[in-house]
């Protein structure tokens, strides 16, 4: 039972329209009600209304903020507890007078995510849709938003129960042949557990192949701009974001560190990394940017190589491509409005002609083409556009494999006719890896370190 009542700012802190401060707990009607005055009684509101009224100062009873209070009373609330939100006029010092006088009283200040924790703590929402809130909010793109509500709403919790049930029901059979032998009940065969455990783990694998795509929604593409000096890679970066973020001139060496833009390709968040030009230079600053570039380079997960296509190949356009070619890559030949001087068999026997991509930045030309060769090499196609099930999350990707490494273990178990009540340890621990991911059986510490992630007031 949580006992206590804790308070925080719910809304970004800075000048607006309104700021809201969140209360909740057994006590948080009646201290709210001591620094309120209104024609009604909080302690006597029904659920679910908003009262008008100021917030005075306990000794003195000045008027301190007008405000509007909304009351939602357990367990019709987030957090199944009482909670008051107190909506005030925006700005900093608004909000904190409200804070000050409720910290005066029995209330303390919430720790980051201790809303959602005690939601999760009371059974409001399992782990994995508390987990998906923070997806929610750190959402880049409306797919990725789309994807994390989705599992707020508990798409992937009811997945795993299914799964999960279906490993109980083996295991309740097995126990029954274990117990009772002498009782005409069904066979508890190798056959049957082979068939089980083959059909959670079909249906697990189908949720991990969701996976890198799942990430990618969650955390974006890293993508490194790179290509010697004045190629274009500035431009392009200009392009993408439909802005002028890097400056852009006939000077080689402009750009002399990495500059980074988030943006939205098909629903894809990219964070862009536009990169000092690669080449060897006697210049100091310009050599710190080269060297920060290639470090930009091996953290990338797509790398968007920009070559001149007005130009033949230079010594350091080679020795960059070779340098890539095991990577993830798209090649720009840019200024096609200028003739072609570059050699294509060069370029060609070294990427896949479906990542040669020609444009012109300058145009504003062949931008449609690679952005649709970006959406190509990270989403296969092959899920549905209504199937928003993706598993994203680090955390439920390792426990989803360590309960097909069970699985398999269970059903080789059958092939080796080792006695069921051996194979049952296997599935039981398949059951326990899928119940850690909606917080069945998960220690304190995991679960202070996934609340701890969220900002105050969540």
């Amino acid at each position: 039972m949580i006992n206590d009542t804790i308070a925080a700012i719910a809304t970004a802190v800075g000048e607006g329209s309104i700021a809201v401060v969140r209360v909740s707990g057994p006590d948080a009607v009646a201290n709210v009600e001591a620094i309120f005055s209104s024609n009604e009684k909080l302690t006597e509101a029904a659920s679910h209304t908003v009262h008008y009224g100021y917030i005075v100062d306990r000794k003195t009873r000045e008027k301190v903020e007008e405000v509007l209070v909304t009351v939602m009373r357990a367990p019709r609330s987030f957090t199944m507890e009482d909670v008051v939100e107190i909506s005030t006029h925006g700005g900093v010092i608004a909000v904190k007078r409200v804070m000050d006088l409720l910290l005066e009283s029995d209330i303390r200040l919430a720790e980051p995510g201790e809303f959602t924790k005690r939601a999760f703590l009371n059974g409001r929402i399992d782990l994995s849709q508390a987990e998906a809130v923070i997806d929610l909010i750190r959402s880049k793109s409306e797919r990725a938003f789309s994807v994390a509500l989705k599992q707020v709403q508990g798409n992937l919790s009811k997945q795993i129960e299914e799964q999960r049930y279906t490993l109980l029901e083996t295991m309740a059979h097995i126990e029954v042949n274990i117990d009772y032998p002498e009782h005409d009940v069904e066979s508890m065969t190798s056959a049957f557990i082979r068939e089980k455990c083959s059909s959670v783990m079909d249906a697990i694998e189908k949720l991990l192949k969701t996976a890198n795509e799942g990430k990618i929604l969650r955390e974006g593409i890293v993508t490194a701009i790179v290509g010697r000096p004045n190629v274009g890679k500035s431009s392009l970066l200009n392009a993408l974001a439909k802005e002028s973020k890097a400056i852009v001139t006939d000077i080689p060496g402009t750009t002399r560190d990495v500059i980074e833009e988030f943006i939205t390709i098909n629903g894809i968040p990219l964070k862009l990394l536009d990169t000092a030009g690669i080449r060897d230079t006697a210049d100091v600053v310009e050599k710190i940017g080269v060297e920060r570039s290639k470090n930009a380079l091996e953290e990338a997960d797509l790398v968007i190589l920009v070559l001149n296509q007005n130009e033949p190949l230079h010594e350091d356009d080679i020795q960059l491509m070779e340098q890539i070619k095991s990577r993830q890559v798209i090649v720009v030949l840019n200024k096609m409005d200028l003739p072609q001087n570059l050699n294509m068999d060069q370029i060609e026997s070294r990427f896949d002609a479906q990542h040669i991509v020609k444009m012109s930045v300058k145009e504003q030309e062949g931008l449609d083409a690679l952005e649709e060769a970006i959406a190509a090499i990270f989403f296969t196609g092959g899920i549905e556009a209504n199937d928003l099930t993706y598993v994203s999350n680090v955390r439920h990707i390792a426990l989803l494999k360590k309960a097909i490494v069970s699985l398999q273990d269970a059903i080789q178990a059958t092939e080796e006719h080792i006695p069921i009540d051996l194979i049952q340890i296997d599935v039981r621990l398949a059951w326990e890896h899928l119940g850690e991911i909606i917080g069945e059986a998960v220690g304190d510490s995991l679960i202070d370190q996934i609340f701890s992630q969220f900002c105050l007031g969540k």
